[in-house]
């Protein structure tokens, strides 16, 4: 009896460190679609760290994962947060006037043959808005022209951020950290 005690002992601790670690701390997620690419890729795996959303505001090329709607999450990249101005010309992000590169384009655009991946944009055309606002974050996928993102859905409120991923474990074939 005191052996089955044992057992069912450490089954209870085992669950509940598990339980804490799903809700508090890292959670798996399926990358659903292909508007992170050339970054992510359709049915990659990747850890969502929830940690840093508790103490700290999300920054600028974070991959943070997001609650859309109430039964879809988004996977995306940070391109703004409060207080920032930005706008696209020429295939070029601005974010409060400074050219700002973005490395994780350079395949997308090389296959591109001169034409822009990212159309001109200005903060105001996309959300009515010349700032982001408090509380909220301007974000992008990857896949410029097949993306689902603040140019369709506006800003998206820090609350509903889930946490920051870049860590795939799945396939195991490309198992990689990513920018």
């Amino acid at each position: 009896m005191k052996e089955l005690f044992s057992w069912v002992k450490a089954l209870v601790v085992a669950l509940v460190i598990a339980f804490i670690i799903r809700t508090f701390l890292f959670v798996p997620v399926i990358v659903d679609g292909e508007s992170m690419m050339p970054t992510l890729h359709n049915s990659d795996r990747m850890i969502v760290n929830k940690v840093p959303y508790y103490f700290n505001e999300p920054e600028r090329g974070d991959i943070v994962v997001f609650h859309a709607t109430e039964t879809r999450d988004y996977i995306k990249r940070v391109i703004a947060v409060p207080g920032d101005t930005m706008y696209y010309k020429d295939d070029t992000l601005y974010v409060n006037d400074k050219k700002v590169e973005e490395p994780y384009l350079n395949e997308f655009k090389a296959q591109m043959n001169g034409v822009p991946l990212t159309e001109d944009f200005t903060l105001e055309e996309k959300t009515a808005q010349t700032t982001v606002p408090k509380g909220k974050v301007f974000v992008m996928g990857d896949n410029r022209q097949n993306s689902k993102d603040s140019r369709d859905i506006g800003f998206v409120d820090e609350d509903q951020i889930v946490g920051t991923t870049n860590f795939v474990f799945y396939p195991f074939n490309d198992v990689r950290s990513v920018d």
